[in-house]
Order: C-alpha cells, then structure tokens, then sequence
C-alpha cells in the first residue's frame, strides 16, 4: 500500500497569538470561579455534608497501593519513580468520557486531540498522532500497535465507571515492561468482579457527545464467582476543520464485555475477562495522484471492530511468595482511514515473586508474544512485504534490597528481549529510595530503554506529494532500522509536611541515541507500472541524537474540610542533533520544538450541601512553535447532584472560555487536525 504523510494545513498568524488581554481574561475567569468556591466553602452544618464525596484522605493518597513500578504492590509514597495515580475519586470528578482526556490531569503528560476520534499522548516529550516511546496497558495487556507504533486511542474504551485507577510512570519501564516503555508507562487497572456487582445505568447526550450510555450487571454464581458484563455506546459529533468548515470526523462505537473472577481454593485465583466492539469514524486527509499530479484532501470512512480475551491465575504458596501466568489474545481490524490492518496477537506471561530473608524481594518472569499482521494497500501508502510475523521473546529479574532496615532501599534488575526487527534488547535500571519517615521519600534512579523498529520503519512506502513531471517525493522504510535508546537519569522528593497538604516533585536527565531521522536518497526513475515517474525518495533512518531534560510536579491541598485544590506544573525542554553523517536538515528542529515546554494546571473540588458538588479545572498549555498551535488554557467543570442514594445527575461543561482552539497539527499524522469544540452534556447514573 502507498501510504502518505499529512500535508499540514494553513493557519493564520492572527490565530496563533494569544493576546495580553485574552489572557488577563482568562487568569480573571480562572480567579472568579476559585473565588466562588471559597465563599462556597465555608463551614456547613454538620448535617448538610455529602458523606459520599472525597473519601480519600491525604493520608490516603500517599498510600495507595501501585503495582506498575515493579510488578508488585508498594506504596505509593515509597516508590523510587515519578509516578501519578487517577483514583476513582479523580475519574468520578473529572467529566471526562474516555481515558485520553482523564490523563490531561497527569504532569508530565501531553495530551492533544487531533480530531473527534484522534489523540496524541506522550510523556517527556516526542508527541506524536503515534507516540512510539509511551507503552499503554489494560489490566496487563498491551495495546500498543506494531504497525505505527504508538495506540489507537480510539478503541480503548473502558467503562470509566469500571476503572479502580490509572497508573502513570513518567519515565523508562523497560526493566519490567520490556520495549517502547521508553518515556512512560500508562497502566489501566479495572475494578475486580465483587466490586461491581448490582446494575449500573448511565445515559446522556449534549453538544458534542450526542449521545452515549452504559448498561452492566454484576452478580454472583456462588459464594467463590463473582462476574460482570456490560454495554456501551458513543456518539461523538464532528469537529470543525482549519478553515471552520464541517470536519466530517464523527465517531460511534458499540462495545460489550465481561469480566469473571473466581477463587478456585484458599491459594488460587482465576480471572477472565473479554471484549468485543464494532464502529465507524471519519477523518479528512491529503491524497495524491499523478496523471495529472495533484494532491487533493479527501475524506474518509473507518470501520473499526475488534476483540480480546484475557485469562490470569495468581498462586499465592505463602505470605513471602506467589506466582502469576496470564495469556491473552487480541484481534483487531481497521479498514481506514489511511491504511488497512487486520492483526492477531498471542501473549504468555509467567512471573514469580519471593522473599529472600529479611532484606531481599525479587520478582523474576518469562514471556511471549506472537503478532501476525495483513495490511491492504492504496495508490499513496503500503507496506512491504504486506503481512508480517513478530515475535518477542522475554526474560526479566529485579530485586529490592534493604540496606537499611524501613528506610533504604535499593533495587536492581533487567529486562533482556528479543524481536523479530533489531535482535537483542537489554534494559537494566538502578533505584534507590530513601524514607527517613513515614512522609517524606526521596528517591533517584539511573535506566535504560528501548523502542523498537516498527512496520512503518521498516516497511514503510509513502507518498508524501505528487510534483510535475510527473514526479513523486516517496518516504521509504529501513529494513535495517535499529533500536532508538535512552539513558535516563532521575530524582525525586514525595512528602507530607502537614495533614492536609503533600507534594510530589520529579526532575529528570534523559540522552537519547539512534533517534530517527528521514535522510534523502538519489532520486531514480520508476518505470513499472508505466508510465515512467520520477521517485524523490526520503528514507528512514536512525542519525538523531540529544537530550532532554524537565521538571514535573503535582500538590493535593485540603483547603477546608470541603474544598480541595489540586495544582500541578511540569518544565520540558529538549535539544536535539544530526548525526555527523546525517543529511536531515529538519527533523531535529521538528522533534524539540513539537510539544509545549510549560503546562500547568489547577483542579478543585468542593462538596456543597444536599448531595451537591461542584468541580472546575483549568489547563494551561504552552504553544507549540512548529505545529503552529497557539498556547490556550482550557476550562473543564461538572456540577454532580447525588438526589438518591444510588441515583445521581452530572451537568458537564468542557473547553468553556472557546467556541473552538487547535491542539496538535504534527506533519507526520496520518489525518488531517480539527478544531476541539466547546462542549456541555448532561448525564444520569442509576445504580441498583
């Protein structure tokens, strides 16, 4: 298939400046609504208190239980790695419908939608429609596509009402997770079966989302099985394009699941859980042809379906040791808008966990996976060859060692995997924590990591515009690609000082090496099929080096006993360089000036009387020279009215200080950018 590379759109310089004075509106509305929820925030009756809201404690949140670090549970206030946990409490105030908008609130992360239907999601930098160093997971299974490398955040759609939490580790996860966790890992973790028993209704519509509902139930075989399934669907309207006319990128999608978990005796559990979901969306993107040459914007229909299923046993044989083997398998198809991809995936995973003594934990595992992929092609965009076998093979170990009893700790491992692209992988990671009480932690950490060639690196063949001549310039793949790594170096301080206050502050280091470039080629002459054209080629290469470096901090204050304020910050900043050898002139320049170097973000919470309360949330991102974007802030907010126990009403208002504002315009997306809208939706839970 001839795939292409998006020719950007046009955006006028007036659009791209965010006046003084649009600003100062902005800080203004942001400080009436705060001001307002501290008028609103003074003490209540006793009895006019929610009971139902902000159950989690300072305390609380500084020991949550993560297991996305070390493939086992640690606090979280002992954990030697930036890491950012959304609780239920967060989704449930959020408003968000689906994951890539709950991350906005992670520092650190970038999250700019591209369309209805598109995001792109990083962490430290690299943003991308694909970004290829962030590795995604949902209870335990991958979702990040060998294709283009990257996720098609389209189709991850969880029941946020069935998410226990969200585990986002700024920084490399090679050690444990194995490659393309380079820059992060997001781990999706559902609600266990007993969690979610009875029946679940949720309904609404408004602007933007038309219209979309859940319908589950969950229930119990006996004593030792408890299961759920569920319903869900979405209808998503179109966004304006560049030029404000309809982008005709709509999106709808069904999506049905289950979840059973049983405990087979006193030692041994078993989970299983599988979903299946059928959709359509539309994107605008430039095609060309050549007789005569022209590029032409199109648009397109694709259907989307797909399915996985996923089982896991747990053997605990003491309180000092346990063992886990899980498999899963993933089907997918995507017929558009820009290629055609039927895949298939096998995964085994088996881990083993013991304690040694008194100052040893190691936890050690083997794995499999096996991906096979059929792509179609286009007159503009292909793959060579067509359909492709990969495999990985895996083995990682890693220790926890105390070196000083209930204060240092450090922990050592390694991850060495094989792939089918660039052989050998080894990724090793040094951590060390230091606890000197039970609310302060700091912590530092030196690991590498590696992303992997793709489809698209090594077998890429893109048109990316068609000349007179008739001549084409043509992006190739690198059947040679190799590995892009990071060496990264981080320190951390997590604290407590007081009751209702803690902070968690990052720095990080990172050198990068093999990054990827696109070199020009001799031009040469294609003369099958006739008649001749003349071929510009530009190849993918690996002749990019650099560093980057930042800073990412988050606080959580209990203002009073109802208010809360959640404020957060992170600096990036990155510099990047050809090779000696390189004849890329642009990509460097590209890569470091394609994501925000500041954003910050404010987020409040305050329970009002009679079951009512009220969150507001306000986003600042820098602009993003390259892509033409503009700095926006972006102001998010729900009013939730609990009126019965089990039933509750949500008024949700999204994007309010702008009828409409460009998030991300890369070069290299597979579609056309859009404009997010100004949104507001209502919706009703019933759960019985």
């Amino acid at each position: 298939m001839r795939g292409r590379l998006r020719v950007r759109g046009c955006i006028s310089h007036a659009c791209l400046e965010c006046s003084g004075h649009e600003l100062r509106e902005t800080l203004r509305c942001c400080l009436v609504v705060l001001l307002t929820m501290a008028f609103l925030a003074n003490p209540a009756r006793p009895q006019d208190r929610s009971q139902d809201l902000s159950k989690l404690s300072i305390d609380d949140l500084m020991n949550i239980q993560v297991t996305s670090v070390s493939k086992k549970e640690q606090k979280m206030s002992k954990v030697a790695a930036a890491i950012f946990v959304i609780t239920q409490e967060d989704i449930h105030r959020s408003g968000a419908t689906n994951i890539p908008d709950l991350l906005r609130m992670v520092p650190g992360l970038d999250v700019g939608q591209i369309d209805a239907n598109i995001w792109a999601i990083s962490a430290r930098g690299f943003n991308l429609q694909f970004a290829n160093k962030l590795l995604v997971l949902i209870d335990g299974r991958a979702v990040y596509t060998p294709l283009f490398g990257g996720v098609f955040w389209d189709t991850q759609d969880v029941p946020l009402e069935d998410i226990d939490r969200i585990e986002v580790v700024r920084g490399p996860g090679g050690t444990v997770w194995g490659s393309n966790a380079v820059n992060g890992v997001i781990n999706v973790i559902t609600k266990k079966a007993a969690d979610t028993l009875g029946t679940l209704v949720t309904a609404g519509g408004g602007w933007q989302e038309q219209g979309f509902g859940t319908l589950q139930y969950g229930g119990k075989i006996n004593r030792d099985i408890n299961y759920r399934a569920f319903a869900k669907y979405l209808n998503h309207d179109h966004f304006p394009d560049l030029e404000r006319q309809d982008a005709e990128d709509g999106w709808h999608l069904l999506h049905g699941g289950f979840r059973a978990d049983t405990s087979v005796s006193n030692k041994d559990s078993l989970t299983a859980q599988g979903d299946l979901y059928t959709g359509s969306e539309g994107a605008k993107l430039e095609t060309s042809s050549f007789f005569p040459p022209v590029n032409v914007t199109v648009t397109r229909i694709a259907h989307l379906s797909g399915g996985n299923f996923l089982t896991r046993w747990n053997h605990s044989s003491s309180s000092r040791s346990g063992s886990a083997l899980q498999f899963y398998f993933d089907r997918y198809t995507r017929s558009g808008p820009g290629s055609h991809e039927v895949r298939n995936t096998f995964d085994f995973d088996f881990q083993h966990h013991v304690a040694w003594g008194s100052r040893q934990d190691l936890i050690w595992g083997v794995g499999y996976r096996h991906s096979t992929d059929h792509t179609i092609g286009t007159i503009d965009q292909a793959f060579v060859p067509a359909s492709r076998v990969i495999q990985i093979f895996n083995a990682f170990v890693q220790d926890e060692i105390t070196l000083v009893p209930g204060n240092v700790f450090l922990t050592v491992g390694t991850k060495l995997e094989h792939n089918t692209f660039s052989g050998f992988e080894f990724q090793p990671s040094l951590r060390l924590a230091w606890t000197p009480n039970e609310r302060r932690t700091v912590w530092a950490a030196v690991s590498r990591a590696s992303r992997t060639p793709t489809r698209r690196d090594t077998g890429l063949d893109a048109v990316v515009a068609a000349l007179p001549g008739p001549a084409e310039v043509a992006v190739l793949g690198d059947p040679m690609a190799q590995s892009e790594d990071v060496v990264a170096y981080e320190v951390g301080y997590r604290a407590q000082p007081k009751k209702q206050v803690s902070f968690d502050v990052a720095a990080f280091y990172n050198v990068y090496h093999q990054l990827q470039s696109v070199e020009p080629q001799p031009p040469f002459v294609q003369v099958i099929p006739p008649p001749p054209l003349l071929v510009i080629p530009l190849r993918l290469s690996n002749k990019l080096h650099g560093t980057t470096d930042g800073i990412e901090a988050s606080v959580n204050w209990k203002a009073t006993d109802r208010w809360t304020l959640s404020p957060g910050y992170s600096l990036l900043q990155m510099h990047l360089h050809a090779d000696s050898g390189s004849l890329d002139t642009t990509s460097a320049a590209d890569f470091q000036s394609s994501d925000p170097r500041h954003q910050a973000q404010l987020r409040s919470h305050l329970e009002l009387a009679h079951g009512f309360a009220w969150d507001a949330t306000a986003y600042f991102i820098g602009n993003i020279p390259d892509q033409l974007v503009a700095s926006y802030v972006r102001l998010d907010t729900q009013l939730t009215w609990r009126f019965a126990e089990s039933m509750g009403l949500s008024l949700v208002g999204q994007n309010l200080l702008r009828d409409h504002h460009v998030e991300f315009n890369d070069d290299l997306q597979a579609v056309n950018s859009s404009q997010v809208k100004r949104s507001a939706y209502a919706k009703f839970t019933w759960r019985f």
